[in-house]
């Protein structure tokens, strides 16, 4: 290799390091860039000529370094475990957060809770069986009456508008879920033609792996990768992503809850229509599940906003077959007296809804057996079912248990995929994320490389301009 040859190794090592540098430069600019995956610079060293002739025998130095690409330092392992991880705290998080509502809405235990004023009500008949021919106790018993009917009401209306929430919430999702496929099948067609073309598309990849765990915390799913560089997101076993082509995807269903039986809310695929896809994850898998209709079997193993609806009209229709079968065997004292009057009154498909009192006044309460104006023996009866096995506050005591339990256990799960899914990003970040302490020592290193190339050009540089311009000048 001629001297000349000398200043391309200088050259090629300024180069080098210029990139180096440049690479780093670009890791300290995104240290806090969300999604962002450290860089840096791939070199391997160029060899020597091949000795050929009279030069043959004689050992050449090698020729410079050679920059061959950028490499992104993601872990394919790690960027899989956090899309799983997304998947299951999507799920867990729907839910625990649906269920801490419907315990929430309970307001059990406390004074304004349904069991609390269910005491309310039967000690109000105590008051009537002590005071039968007074109108005060009466009164008092049937102004209590209604305000437990308004609180069974409230409670069903307020599950029935949370599941219109969740219904809509799985259309915006559909919606997110189509519009994150379409950018990942965008970015994917940028990518294919950036590498053909020799580029580096390190900051689009960043992209798609990000939009790839919305996917994932979406709607579940897995990732696979393509030789062009593209990648392939399947979502309950078929391809949602396919290179540079999308499927939609679309919330199908009912619209309201009592429609549910009959039409289960579910995410299908537009060009499929009635084939719902089986999600293993995510947000929307999470939301379905709540959406879900009651077992009509009893098991309870249904959606847990309907199985809590249905749960409010079983301990409306207990209360009021309970209270009426007690109240038609007394008498009311009339004028005329009556016997075989129900106190309640259920109408329509939703006793928590249809529940109203029959009677308007003390004359319509059947408070004795027929042993006159101070018989009460049949609002004491009635005083008693509160502790009555099987009566209407063991039915609401056991329904606000199991919601309690099943809220409690659906709210650790969400924290154990929380602290999962946050393990898995920290464990992704340690690998892939930028470590300013390290940027700064490679800084450094670059720099004194880029100011040894130049050194060498330098040297190399003097010694052509003695061979040049002083050779053959001696005595002179």
């Amino acid at each position: 290799m001629s001297t000349f040859g000398g200043i391309n190794t200088a050259f090629t090592g300024l180069s080098a390091a210029r990139s180096g540098l440049d690479v780093a430069g670009q890791n300290v600019a995104n240290a806090n860039t969300a999604g962002y995956t450290r860089q840096r610079v791939e070199t391997s060293s160029v060899p020597g000529p091949a000795n050929v002739g009279l030069a043959a025998g004689s050992p050449k130095a090698g020729q410079g370094v050679s920059v061959d690409g950028i490499a992104r330092l993601g872990d394919e392992l790690l960027d899989n475990r956090v899309r799983s991880a997304a998947a299951q705290s999507g799920y867990a998080s729907v839910r625990s957060d649906a269920l801490s509502t419907i315990e929430a809405g309970l307001n059990e235990p406390g004074p304004n809770g349904i069991s609390a004023q269910l005491n309310t009500f039967f000690s109000d008949w105590s008051g009537v069986a002590n005071q039968p021919a007074t109108d005060a106790p009466a009164v008092v018993l049937l102004q209590d009456s209604n305000v437990l009917l308004q609180k069974i009401s409230t409670g069903y209306t307020a599950l029935n508008n949370q599941w219109n929430a969740t219904r809509s919430s799985v259309d915006t999702m559909a919606s997110d879920l189509n519009t994150a496929a379409s950018q990942i099948a965008a970015l994917n067609r940028q990518i294919r033609s950036t590498r053909n073309a020799g580029g580096t598309a390190n900051e689009l990849i960043d992209q798609r792996s990000s939009l790839a765990a919305t996917v994932a915390g979406l709607a579940g799913g897995t990732v696979r990768t393509n030789t062009d560089g593209t990648i392939d997101v399947v979502v309950g076993g078929n391809a949602l992503v396919s290179g540079t082509t999308t499927r939609t995807v679309q919330a199908a269903g009912s619209g309201t809850m009592d429609g549910s039986a009959g039409s289960p809310v579910q995410l299908e695929w537009a060009d499929k229509p009635g084939q719902a896809i089986a999600l293993d994850g995510g947000r929307i898998a999470g939301a379905l599940s709540l959406l879900a209709p009651f077992a009509a079997d009893g098991s309870g193993s249904g959606g847990a906003i309907a199985e809590a609806a249905h749960s409010y009209d079983v301990f409306a229709q207990n209360l009021a077959d309970t209270v009426n079968a007690v109240h038609a065997q007394g008498t009311t004292p009339g004028p005329p007296s009556a016997t075989g009057q129900p106190f309640f009154a259920v109408t329509g498909p939703h006793a928590a809804l249809g529940l109203s009192v029959v009677p308007t006044g003390a004359s319509g309460l059947a408070t004795g057996t027929g042993g006159g104006t101070y018989d009460g023996s049949n609002a004491d009866r009635i005083a008693q079912l509160a502790g009555q096995a099987g009566g209407p506050a063991a039915t609401w005591s056991t329904f606000v248990t199991g919601t309690g339990v099943a809220a409690k256990a659906a709210i650790a799960h969400g924290q154990l995929a929380d602290n999962a899914s946050a393990a898995a990003q920290q464990a992704q970040a340690s690998a892939a994320g930028v470590d300013l302490d390290s940027e700064n020592v490679d800084l450094l290193a670059y720099q004194r490389a880029y100011q040894a190339s130049a050194r060498v050009m330098t040297t190399i540089d003097q010694t052509l301009d003695t061979l040049i311009n002083h050779t053959g000048t001696v005595g002179l």
